[in-house]
């Protein structure tokens, strides 16, 4: 069972099989230059000052990919907020919120008390942040500096993190972080819509921390122009049902159950859950963003039939409270373990304590 991005996905990942596809993938890789010099051409302009970037009084940090998704980017914004929090500092994140309606205003998502407006108006990943770190400030906004200076201004933010803003040069950082996946840094190395890169990879060079992600340790190097680090994701032991109660995923096991994910890579959520032990009978992916309709409902209804319960990600379980299913729905959550942890630590402290020193674009 699959849905329109399922056959497409595909093509990208393992390249074209057929005559027709061949036609097509020829086709989607022209485009995939004509998108890529245009974004060339974008941040020459930047780099050259034609189009001037805004410089904020406090710390920004931009949290970004090179390739549209797949590399876990919610759970290291995360993270690093939360050692941002810790030191005691106002922290804001503000995104542009995929996914969500209205997508031209500028909403707050959380005061730094929780969530405060619907998924749907704040987008997946914004209110899940808000939702896993209620000491967040969130905003959204397509204009992202106007966002930024709305968080120090209204609410007194200190350090701002940019979240999926390696691309969005209208406002400079003082720490450019890129994420890469470990086991596909550039995924097939074509730009979109022909691959999942949304620039060329000389773009790297605009970075400085660099993050591998689903690091195993056995990855031949990839080469990149400044300093690594490396982490993985892991499920977090405790599943909770939409109507929020826990249970063990070990407890899971045993049952036979179906799993359904709306994100960037479907695939990689049902192969973790597969080495967590769990017995999934039936595997759905749906696109990134996915709004669930009623068509979207009675297929996961479908997918539950003679089964024990259903499992999904966190970001696809916050649409669904108010969704119905023959059997228990169950949402996992996606936390990051750094391998280098303390140096991510120290790293973040000094770049709070030098007040973020001189930004870059």
């Amino acid at each position: 069972m699959g849905f329109p991005g399922d056959h497409f996905h595909r093509l990208l990942r393992s390249g074209p099989q057929t005559a027709w596809e061949r036609v097509l993938f020829h086709l989607l890789s022209a485009c995939g230059l004509v998108y890529g010099g245009l974004g060339w051409v974008r941040e020459r302009l930047y780099r050259t000052g034609i189009i001037s970037s805004w410089q904020a009084p406090v710390p920004v940090i931009s949290v970004g990919n090179l390739t549209a998704g797949g590399t876990g980017k919610t759970p290291v914004v995360d993270h690093i907020g939360r050692i941002l929090t810790e030191s005691g500092k106002k922290v804001a994140v503000v995104s542009r919120g995929y996914g969500r309606k209205r997508i031209e205003e500028e909403r707050v998502v959380s005061e730094g008390h929780g969530p405060e407006i619907a998924p749907g108006m704040a987008g997946d990943e914004p209110y899940l942040l808000s939702c896993r770190n209620p000491d967040l400030l969130v905003l959204v906004a397509r204009r992202r500096r106007s966002a930024v200076e709305r968080a120090i201004r209204e609410f007194g933010a200190e350090v701002v993190i940019l979240d999926d803003g390696f691309q969005h040069l209208a406002v400079k950082r003082h720490l450019d972080i890129v994420l890469l996946d470990a086991q596909r840094p550039l995924g097939n190395g074509r730009v979109l819509p022909a691959g999942p890169l949304r620039e060329f990879p000389g773009a790297l060079r605009r970075g400085n921390l660099f993050v591998f992600t689903r690091w195993r340790g056995d990855e031949t190097p990839f080469p990149v122009p400044g300093k690594v680090l490396h982490c993985r994701h892991v499920l977090y032991p405790i599943a909770v049902s939409l109507n929020g109660v826990g249970v063990a995923l070990a407890d899971l096991a045993p049952l036979k159950g179906a799993a359904f994910a709306g994100i960037a890579d479907p695939a990689r959520f049902f192969d973790d859950l597969d080495r967590y032990g769990l017995h999934l009978a039936r595997k759905l992916p749906f696109d990134d963003h996915v709004r669930y309709g009623a068509r979207e409902l009675k297929a996961v209804c479908d997918l539950a039939e003679g089964l024990d319960y259903l499992v999904t990600t966190e970001k696809d379980g916050v649409k669904l409270l108010e969704a119905e299913f023959p059997v228990p729905c169950y949402q996992v959550g996606l936390g990051v373990e750094f391998h280098e942890a303390e140096e991510l630590k120290s790293l973040l402290r000094r770049l709070l304590n030098q007040g973020g020193g001189r930004g870059g674009s």
